[in-house]
């Protein structure tokens, strides 16, 4: 379905641009350093750390990706969401504060190849290597996926061809990155975050109470289709697997490897902020994922029209024109444009400081300046872009699948590393290396072969997490420089 052109949809999108556009270019004037454009300073507050790091984390997936499952599969889909809100939860618990501490102790490490490296004060540089080239690998798809997000989004609304819808959205993307670095991409999140959220519960809201009430749309649903209330069978009606439903719930499992969501919890201002920014991230969380799965059941009966194929994830979008008109329409509308920029944004930085720090530097120019580093940072955002673009020029891909496959990727490849390193003083360089590797490419391998129906982050994470003890306990024993730094992690008061 096209949107009808009009001036008012026109403006809120130009609004939301210019404005998006006016913090890249406000921080572009401020950033000065590498620590400036990869951390912002550390200077994060607990509102602007928890929305950002949501808003990054959720992209276009959630207010197209997940309300698309749930259109077709009723609660089914609500697996997932639950097991993103425990992951999220043991995220914040668990790692935030540690993480903050560890990697301003580890010689005021800027980016996960970099605390891995003074972590286990690996001189041979091969662990940060390493790390970097999944970092690139994943981010890759992860990127493509919310530029293809975007081009649905342009296509749905305007009418454009998908590949100049593509474009446009991700040369936005870009601009802000290129210029502002991480505290125009926060403060970009921050705002964004905020559009998400309002966005997410108004529309199957408002939809609800068009078809009557909630009880009157949860009637017409059961009509429909009953078994689209039953979480544990599929909406034709068959009983879902329990490799099934550990597949959906291992989404939760993805948070501990997620660089663009680790790097918020290391530039937050002090690690005593954690706790308020918890409860706002576990409340946008919770409320958001719920909304997510509502729009798309609730859409699958407010719609006359049924959606099939890709087009199930432009749901919001539909019922969105729907519900709205003109202006209003719009600034609805940017909510998507602003889960999708929210992540590519803070995918392409991250990915552009692994290649300014952990190539470049590392292995290129030992003796680079922050303002030469800072610019192959910003050449790397467009390099980058480009490459991801090229991967997402299919029309038909799903931006789920496509946010799956990557979020798994880096689930399994860091996520056991980045859990043991915090946590257990025995862990060794070469366990490390172990996990990354394994977890990496396991899920490269699973993916392709499709073993039991088993989503490739659960294989993947455990043989990571087994790899790094069995390694480590054949390894020699850390230094004693190791178990010291572990230890005044412990004391830290950061």
């Amino acid at each position: 379905m096209v949107f009808e052109s009009n001036i008012g949809l026109l403006a809120a999108f130009a609004i939301y641009f210019i404005a998006m556009m006016s913090i890249g270019i406000y921080y572009w004037r401020k950033e000065q350093n590498m620590s400036d454009y990869i951390l912002g300073g550390r200077r994060l507050g607990a509102w602007v750390t928890s929305m950002s790091a949501e808003a990054s984390d959720m992209s276009g997936w959630m207010l197209m990706g997940l309300p698309g499952y749930a259109y077709v599969a009723g609660l089914e889909a609500g697996w997932i969401a639950l097991g993103l809100i425990l992951g999220t939860w043991g995220n914040w618990v668990f790692i935030a504060k540690r993480l903050r501490q560890y990697t301003q102790i580890a010689n005021n490490s800027l980016t996960l190849p970099d605390y891995f490296e003074n972590r286990f004060k690996d001189k041979s540089q091969t662990l940060r290597i390493i790390s970097a080239v999944f970092i690139l690998i994943f981010f890759l798809i992860y990127t493509s996926s919310g530029f293809v997000a975007g081009g649905k989004l342009f296509n749905t609304v305007f009418g454009l061809p998908y590949i100049t819808s593509m474009i446009l959205g991700a040369a936005v993307v870009v601009f802000y990155t290129f210029l502002g670095g991480f505290m125009a991409v926060c403060w970009t999140d921050f705002i964004q975050g905020v559009m998400m959220f309002f966005a997410i519960l108004l529309i199957p809201t408002m939809a609800a109470v068009m078809m009557g009430g909630p009880a009157a749309t949860a009637s017409a649903l059961s009509t429909l289709n009953a078994e689209m209330f039953n979480p544990f069978t599929s909406a034709s009606g068959q009983p879902l697997s329990a490799i099934a439903i550990i597949s959906l719930l291992a989404w939760g499992l993805g948070y501990f490897g997620q660089p663009h969501i680790l790097v918020r919890f290391m530039a937050i201002r002090a690690s005593s902020e954690l706790k308020k920014a918890t409860n706002i991230a576990m409340t946008w969380v919770v409320l958001s994922l719920i909304a997510a799965v509502l729009v798309g059941m609730v859409g699958r009966v407010y719609l006359e029209t049924p959606l099939s194929g890709s087009a199930v994830e432009t749901v919001f979008l539909v019922m969105t024109h729907h519900l709205f008109t003109s202006f209003f329409a719009g600034f609805i509308l940017c909510a998507v444009l602003a889960a999708v920029m929210s992540t590519a944004s803070a995918q392409l930085l991250v990915t552009a400081s692994a290649v300014s720090q952990d190539f470049y530097k590392a292995l290129i120019r030992k003796t680079a300046s922050q303002q030469e580093l800072v610019w192959v940072s910003r050449l790397t955002v467009i390099g980058v872009s480009v490459i991801a673009v090229i991967i997402g020029l299919d029309p038909n891909n799903f931006v789920l699948d496509m946010v799956a496959y990557a979020w798994a990727g880096f689930g399994a490849a860091f996520g056991p590393a980045i859990v043991m390193s915090l946590f257990w003083n025995r862990m060794t360089r070469n366990g490390a290396l172990a996990g990354i590797i394994v977890g990496g490419i396991t899920v490269l391998v699973w993916k392709q072969l499709a073993l039991f129906g088993l989503y490739e982050i659960v294989p993947g994470f455990i043989l990571s997490a087994l790899s790094i003890y069995v390694v480590s306990m054949l390894d020699t024993a850390p230094a004693k420089e190791i178990l010291d730094e572990f230890e005044q992690v412990n004391n830290s008061k950061i």
